[in-house]
């Protein structure tokens, strides 16, 4: 009688654990955050702990989840893979299916949180971009690594968590979009990759760290610099592609003919990573000039990795028609003209260098 009872107490159980959604199995008091994987050095295999070759974009989104200990104690955690590339790989169009996905994702009152691992080859441009385009205060955060999930001491598991922690953070509302590597917060105007392989590789060197997240524990210093997300101009509602923006990279005796190129193969504006202060030879400059007077815009940004670029320096940006790129690099100004040349492709030169400054 007792097993009859037990058998049919045990059904009971069965069949109330087969019917009960996925979600009364969450922790009601932890935040929900979702993680959209793109590939990158973070998702990469290498055929040796100690070496450094690798292919990126191996690991699928829930091995890596599943190789983080504790993370799920941080957040109930959804994973998506959206692409699984290097990084170097990254296109506008995949950035127009993040930012959508992301819009949507945070508009359900049950999405607390993104996290986005990338590569960090352009992970600035996507943290820029998404800065730009995704409309919602809650958390958005880019995390990376700089070793292979194989590799000897590798960096992505922690830098996992946490950026997990960060987004599950009250304290990252209204901070915009966020890159967390290497146990620091920084924001997507200011991170900078500074250095080719080592695990330190992103600074912010004009603004600083926004903040600290050491083995989960989040910390903000300061806000983030410039307009972003809700009260940005720019929005991706409808938008299928962007506008052709190539950029020109200074040097001595650099070919004065490049920008002439550029517009005959279908540019719809240039940004000149000038040398120093955004400067140019004599030649280029001239030809900086004949394209803005025909109405293609030409931004002044610089190869130097720090500094803002005058707008009354060597060059005088209202006597060629030319435009300063403040301190945007030259990868994110060109991510700011693609984007102000969507909204208007008429835009003037002064409202150009307001965007500049403002962003």
């Amino acid at each position: 009688m007792k097993t009859k009872l037990f058998l049919k107490s045990l059904l009971v159980i069965l069949l109330i654990i087969a019917i009960t959604p996925a979600t009364f199995s969450q922790d009601k008091k932890l935040p929900n955050i979702v993680i959209l994987a793109t590939g990158g050095t973070i998702a990469g295999e290498g055929s040796s702990a100690t070496g450094s070759s690798y292919t990126a974009g191996k690991i699928g989104i829930e091995s890596m989840i599943d190789a983080v200990p504790n993370i799920r104690k941080l957040a109930n955690l959804t994973g998506e893979q959206t692409v699984n590339v290097g990084s170097q790989d990254i296109s506008v169009a995949v950035w127009i299916t993040l930012a959508n996905r992301i819009n949507e994702l945070l508009a359900k009152d049950d999405v607390d949180g993104i996290v986005i691992t990338h590569g960090t080859d352009t992970q600035e441009e996507t943290a820029f971009f998404l800065n730009l385009v995704v409309k919602s205060e809650k958390p958005v955060v880019l995390v990376a690594a700089m070793r292979t999930s194989t590799a000897l001491s590798a960096d992505g598991p922690l830098n996992l968590y946490n950026g997990v922690a960060v987004a599950a953070s009250a304290e990252a509302h209204g901070k915009g979009v966020v890159v967390v590597i290497n146990d620091v917060i920084l924001s997507a105007h200011a991170v900078k990759k500074m250095l080719t392989t080592p695990v330190h590789a992103f600074m912010s060197p004009e603004h600083g760290q926004l903040g600290t997240a050491n083995f989960g524990l989040v910390e903000f210093f300061h806000e983030p610099h410039g307009v972003h997300t809700v009260n940005s101009d720019f929005s991706m509602d409808g938008i299928k592609e962007l506008p052709r923006v190539d950029i020109v990279y200074g040097c001595a005796d650099m070919s004065t003919d490049l920008i002439d190129i550029m517009i005959k193969a279908g540019a719809k504006g240039i940004i000149i990573a000038g040398v120093g202060d955004g400067n140019m030879n004599k030649g280029t400059l001239e030809a900086a000039k004949r394209a803005t007077a025909s109405g293609i815009p030409v931004v002044r940004a610089t190869r130097v990795p720090v500094g803002a670029v005058l707008i009354h320096g060597e060059v005088v940006d209202q006597d060629y028609g030319t435009v300063s790129s403040d301190e945007l690099n030259p990868q994110k100004a060109r991510i700011l003209l693609m984007l102000a040349l969507q909204k208007d492709k008429d835009m003037s030169r002064e409202k150009l260098q307001e965007l500049f400054i403002k962003y």
